[in-house]
């Protein structure tokens, strides 16, 4: 099992809590990051990704709320038990659709052609995501 990692980007509309749920909802979803799997606490996370504590404990209340995580007195957040496998493809499809709606909307308001915008995507996907940009 690889070790659980965040990325963030501070210069993005949607605020940091968001983006980190969103990240672990894609992952198990994808089946990456399963059952069990220890987060790394509030504190480590905090200072790695260096916000703030209350935006990382935010994040994970709200995952925990929704059944996504579980907290383990003394002991790290884990993946809830309910998440021992990838989601179907279907559901993780429509998981992407809203990123894809967004991006399809900012390209018509941009002129910028269906074919343009599919290669850029498939360039994109295709990229190495440990390469610098």
């Amino acid at each position: 099992m690889l070790p659980i990692q965040f990325q963030i980007n501070t210069g993005s509309a949607e605020p940091i809590y968001r983006q980190l749920m969103e990240q672990v909802r894609r992952r198990v979803a994808a089946g990456q990051w399963v059952a069990g799997q220890e987060l790394p606490s509030v504190r480590e996370l905090s200072a790695e990704l260096t916000v703030h504590p209350m935006t990382i404990s935010k994040a994970y209340s709200l995952l925990e709320g929704e059944g996504l995580l579980e907290r383990r007195r003394g002991l790290p957040m884990v993946i809830a038990a309910a998440h021992r496998k990838a989601a179907p493809g279907r559901e993780r499809i429509e998981q992407l659709r809203p990123t894809l709606q967004r991006a399809a909307d900012e390209a018509r308001e941009l002129g910028i052609a269906p074919a343009q915008a599919l290669a850029l995507f498939e360039h994109l996907l295709n990229d190495d995501p440990g390469s610098p940009r």
